[in-house]
């Protein structure tokens, strides 16, 4: 503060005494009190506490435009420009020139006060006329051209920053206009891009686009009188055939700038380069940017196609235009435009370039970024899309040529016409139908996919589009296209032939029949549609690839919708006849099959297809699946997937069971219960050979629940074939309780499920990993997610399925890994402990004697029942005492 206040009062004696100074004396006194104020300034952090400074500012900057008019006058340009570079330029000490300049930067970057004393001495016009010269006339390279370079950077640097922060104030450039500098500049740029100084051109455009963005009435009507549009354009013109088309763009985007920040102000420039054919002049300039690199023509080329994108809006009128609204159309679809943004289309002349761009060239990079601008003219304002389609027509004409464009280019466009639907909720009757024509065409595969791919998106917005696409014919033309291929597939089963399926094709087979599965989603007449078409034994061929399996199942199980019995004898059919290596395309039936079972009208249709023994005999070709180690095809699969899918199955059971007495009592009636404990029995996991070791008492007893937790949240070392059993019968609980045909159970688990089914092929790591969560190796479950199988304990649990219990009270002497004994007898005790937890309310002992199921559960734990030593005997005899009041079979029970 004291070196400021120094300072100060230092000036003040200058302004005292200034008036009776020579100016030479003037002007030495003002050079020597410099150096201490830059000194100042640099010690005082840039901050600068002057109370004079505009004062200063003033006289500086008369100093610096003094020296500069002194040093150009009466010289040629060349020699201009080097005396110039001599006076700004530092060397060594502080040169005069070089010391002014750099006060003028500093005091230029603070308040607008002082910025306009600097505006008002004359130096806007000045520094002008060193930036024509540095730009127009380069110097020939010297030998100490290198020294040079970094005082040269330095200087330029601040004669840059001066002008940019004097030209974008309007005062800045409209001091320009006492000179004819600004227009020379202009039309140098225009004409000399080649030969003017490459160092000067990018900060000669800088300073050019702040002078544009800050043009004021005063200064349109001045390049207008001096016809500086219009001689650039003529030049730009010439320049077009010679030059690369990266440099055209960076001189073409400075004039253009002036055309487009003009407008509004006054539409004068616009005009003048209507006039003299600028929208020609662009067309040429972007259509010799094919085929340069992305990051030749940037930012120019850019910068170009966002002013000419911005210009569409230019213009004085809006567009009158008519149309007619072809029906149907989306219910929420509302044709009253809200135009309150003012950035409707009014100049079609700048947006046919654009159009004319993308039909003329194949450019990856032009053609993308012509669809970018299309889709910024439609957000700024709905309305003009219908007012580019109504006139112009580009999207429509665009669909003609799409399929000869590059890949990324189809993808956008396609993206593009979907959001006509998605996003403006209309229904471009015209343009759809030319789609579909690409698609009956099917020139090029890839952009077939692509626009395939769009009315699919459309599709599953509404279902209107399920109608619209029917009456169009593209609902028969797929189905058409989908049994040609079946019929290929068919023949080529168990070959490879070369070049069929492969790549593009294959996907586009797949979206096709997830077109023809969006269209007969709630669809019964699409639906029997595709039954009249006898479709039917062709989408069955599908069903073999994984790649076409889950639209297939779609549109099977819309099918059911009409016919029950034919989706059930398809369903269950595959599954009897796929091989024992296909867990995943069993998997995936059995989820389609759960999902037609959630209607009860199905259950009759699954017990007279045959279900129950279809689902039971895909238990049966599951013997030895479970064994420790694994052996043969079983191999091949994690345990995981294994678990997986006798869970699926089992839970397809349960839900064909489900509150239907009918399909309950068959399965009961016909021993369907003692087959699936056979079945689950030889699954490789449960004890089969003979008798085992019985230990005399068992050290600790644990609940079933408990089991859970201490098999797959703890370190205590579990065998996994009883960790394994464990699963088995959790599922049987849920099954006995009626519960475990509910997808709530595995709603957190659904997309991992699907993902690690595929995943337990990554090696045998995978199959110690937990098998329930079917999560990926190396992920531990935290125990607070058994929960979601509910509390094996939890109370008042009433028996839905009293057969399941019978399971697993059959399975319980199997219960056993030698070496284990002890453990093995005591998950024995802990699930004889869960049946007598179950059989705790009267409703359920009831159910369990009514069941006609006791004589059977003796049967099958007869060595308990008879050995009273044996560890079983009071827990078994426990759980008959519990059913002593209800008994039907009091004989059985005695």
């Amino acid at each position: 503060t004291l070196q400021w206040e120094t300072l100060g009062k230092q000036f003040v004696e200058y302004e005292q005494v200034a008036p009776f100074l020579v100016p030479e004396d003037q002007q030495r006194r003002l050079l020597d009190f410099l150096p201490l104020f830059l000194k100042a300034w640099e010690q005082s952090a840039g901050v600068i506490v002057f109370p004079n400074i505009q004062l200063l500012a003033s006289e500086v900057s008369k100093l610096l435009t003094k020296e500069i008019k002194r040093t150009l006058n009466g010289k040629p340009a060349e020699e201009a420009h080097l005396a110039l570079k001599q006076l700004l330029q530092q060397k060594g000490e502080e040169e005069d020139g070089h010391l002014l300049l750099k006060s003028v930067y500093l005091l230029s970057q603070t308040d607008l006060r002082t910025k306009w004393n600097i505006i008002g001495s004359g130096l806007p016009a000045a520094l002008m006329q060193c930036l024509y010269l540095f730009f127009t006339f380069p110097l020939k390279k010297t030998s100490d051209d290198g020294e040079k370079s970094e005082n040269d950077t330095q200087t330029q640097e601040m004669l840059v920053e001066i002008m940019l922060n004097m030209y974008k104030e309007e005062q800045g450039v409209e001091e320009l206009l006492a000179a004819d500098k600004l227009q020379s500049l202009i039309i140098a740029t225009a004409s000399l891009w080649d030969q003017c100084s490459h160092s000067w051109k990018v900060p000669t455009g800088r300073v050019l686009r702040t002078i544009s963005r800050a043009q004021t009435k005063k200064s349109i009507v001045y390049l207008q009188a001096m016809d500086c549009i219009k001689i650039a354009v003529q030049n730009l013109f010439k320049l077009a055939d010679t030059l690369p088309a990266s440099d055209v763009c960076e001189a073409a985007s400075i004039v253009l700038c002036f055309v487009k920040d003009s407008y509004p102000v006054s539409s004068a420039l616009l005009t003048e380069f209507e006039s003299n054919d600028g929208y020609q002049l662009l067309l040429k300039i972007l259509l010799r940017c094919e085929g340069l690199q992305q990051n030749e023509g940037d930012p120019y080329l850019d910068e170009i196609l966002d002013m000419l994108t911005c210009l569409t809006t230019c213009g004085k009128t809006e567009l009158k235009v008519s149309g007619n609204i072809v029906h149907p159309q989306l219910p929420h679809f509302d044709f009253e435009w809200t135009r309150s943004s003012g950035m409707t289309v009014k100049n079609l002349q700048a947006f046919q370039v654009l159009q004319s761009i993308f039909q003329k060239s194949n450019d990856q990079h032009l053609c993308g970024r012509v669809l970018a601008a299309i889709g910024t003219i439609w957000a700024w304002d709905r309305a003009n899309f219908f007012l580019l389609e109504w006139t112009l027509q580009p999207i429509n004409q665009f669909t003609d040529i799409i399929h000869f464009k590059p890949h990324s280019v189809q993808i956008q466009f396609f993206r593009l016409v979907e959001s006509i639907v998605l996003e403006l909720s209309y229904i471009p009757h015209e343009i759809l139908k030319k789609v579909q024509y690409l698609i009956k065409e099917n020139i090029v595969p890839f952009c077939t996919l692509t626009a395939l791919q769009c009315l699919l998106s459309m599709t599953q917005k509404d279902l209107l589009f399920s109608d619209i696409f029917r009456d169009s014919g593209l609902l028969g033309l797929l189905l058409a296209l989908l049994r040609k291929q079946a019929k290929i597939l068919r023949k080529s089963a168990g070959t490879h032939l070369p070049g069929l399926e492969e790549g593009t094709e294959k996907e586009l087979n797949a979206v096709m029949l997830k077109m023809v599965a969006a269209l007969t989603v709630r669809s019964v007449r699409n639906t029997v549609v595709l039954k009249d078409y006898g479709m039917v034994p062709y989408i069955k061929i599908f069903l073999d690839d994984e790649c076409y399996r889950s639209a297939a199942l779609s549109i099977l199980e819309q099918l059911s919708i009409i016919n029950y019995e034919e989706y059930m004898s398809i369903i269950i059919g595959a599954l009897c006849s796929s091989t024992q290596g296909e867990l995943h395309l069993k998997l995936d039936l059995l989820k389609s099959l759960l999902r037609i079972l959630e209607s009860p009208k199905s259950h009759s249709a699954f017990r007279t297809c045959s279900g129950f023994n279809g689902l039971l005999s895909l238990l049966s070709d599951m013997e030895g699946a479970l064994q420790d180690p694994p052996s043969g095809l079983w191999t091949a699969f994690g345990q995981n997937c294994i678990l997986e899918l006798i869970f699926y199955t089992l839970r397809g059971i349960t839900a064909a069971l489900h509150l239907d007495p009918v399909n309950s009592n068959f399965f009961q009636r016909n021993g369907l219960f003692e087959k699936m404990a056979e079945d689950l029995g030889s699954l490789g996991c449960f004890w089969t050979q003979g008798q085992w070791q019985i230990p005399l008492s068992l050290e600790k007893k644990r609940t079933f629940a408990e089991f859970l937790d201490a098999a797959f949240c703890s370190s205590e070392p579990f065998p996994m074939c009883l960790k394994n059993c464990i699963w088995i019968l959790n599922f049987l609980d849920h099954m006995v309780k009626g519960s475990l045909h509910q997808e709530s159970y595995f709603k957190e688990r659904k997309s991992e499920i699907g993902e690690a089914s595929r995943d337990d092929q990554e090696g045998p790591q995978a199959k110690e990993e937990h098998p329930i969560a079917f999560k990926r190796p190396g992920n531990k479950l935290p125990a607070s997610d058994y929960r979601l199988w509910g509390n094996p304990e939890e109370k008042d649990c009433s028996i839905v399925h009293p057969g399941a219990v019978c399971v697993m009270v059959r399975l319980l002497p199997k219960l056993y890994k030698e070496g284990y004994a002890q453990l093995s007898q005591e998950i024995q005790c802990a699930v004889v402990d869960h049946i007598q937890s179950l059989v705790k309310s009267e409703k359920s002992r009831q159910v369990m004697c009514e069941s006609g199921l006791l004589s059977t559960i003796i049967t099958s734990c007869q060595d308990a029942f008879h050995s009273e030593s044996h560890p079983l005997h009071l827990p078994l005899t426990r759980v008959f005492e519990k059913l002593a009041s209800q008994a039907i079979e009091p004989d059985v029970l005695r």
